[in-house]
């Protein structure tokens, strides 16, 4: 198993302070949260990404994916949307990570229409993405969160160069246990997020083993090479505990689930 986690948790540091977190805490990866006010965004200049890239090659540090907030199921036009998409892509590219993250956010539900969306769009960036040497993975998240939904969505695209992130909360949320979610998503997985919570009603990001989530049957599902990701959502529970003193901790545990 390897480990990684998003600078979602860390929202604002610059990468200059987040890598050596990182490598000092037991952690071999980075998701890199690409927004405005994020050390990575699709407007970053060319000798910028040459400087992330660097900064995190020298530390030895896996750029894990660019998680950006392109919600491919999303009612309206595919010209715009199919646009940022190459944009990630090619950021990812630059930065030497080997995914892009996306959403669904087919507002109306997990319809057929939705599905088919997100699977055009999904299909007219796959080429791309394969010659750039990057994979789209769509989240089980929001109109898609179980991992049977996430599935229908990418059988219907049947590309090598588009695949599934397994976010463990929101298949939870849907009332489909680790097994099932891994029974679907299993052809098509790139990596795993986890956290964990008080409860499905309380989402305050906690510690990882201090909530209620199943991480570690979950994590034992997962072949020995496969990348987990904590994801700790502090941008939106500003009461939740700092990420940073969590890291050595959190790191421990996962070992610990794997054994």
């Amino acid at each position: 198993m390897r480990l990684a986690f998003s600078t979602l948790g860390l929202p604002g540091m610059p990468l200059t302070e987040v890598i050596p977190l990182a490598a000092d805490h037991g952690w071999s990866g980075l998701e890199l949260r690409c927004a405005p006010g994020e050390p990575v965004h699709t407007a970053m200049t060319a000798t910028a990404r040459r400087r992330a890239r660097r900064a995190l090659d020298t530390a030895g540090l896996t750029p894990l994916a660019v998680a950006s907030y392109v919600g491919v199921a999303e009612p309206g036009e595919d010209g715009p949307l199919v646009a940022a998409l190459l944009e990630h892509l090619r950021l990812a590219a630059d930065l030497g990570a080997p995914h892009v993250r996306v959403f669904p956010r087919g507002n109306e539900g997990a319809t057929g229409e939705a599905d088919r969306r997100a699977a055009r769009r999904l299909a007219a960036v796959a080429d791309e993405a394969q010659a750039l040497g990057v994979r789209v993975l769509l989240e089980t998240h929001d109109s898609h969160r179980a991992g049977r939904d996430a599935a229908r969505v990418l059988d219907l695209v049947g590309h090598p160069a588009i695949g599934a992130l397994w976010d463990l909360l929101h298949t939870q949320l849907a009332g489909e246990p680790p097994p099932t979610s891994w029974e679907a998503l299993r052809p098509h997985l790139g990596y795993v997020q986890v956290k964990d919570v008080s409860g499905l009603t309380d989402l305050t990001p906690l510690a990882l083993g201090a909530g209620v989530l199943p991480i570690g049957e979950c994590v034992r599902l997962l072949p020995p090479d496969c990348w987990v990701s904590w994801e700790y959502e502090a941008p939106w529970y500003p009461d939740a505990a700092p990420l940073a003193p969590l890291l050595g901790p959190g790191a421990d545990h996962l070992a610990r689930l794997r054994g």
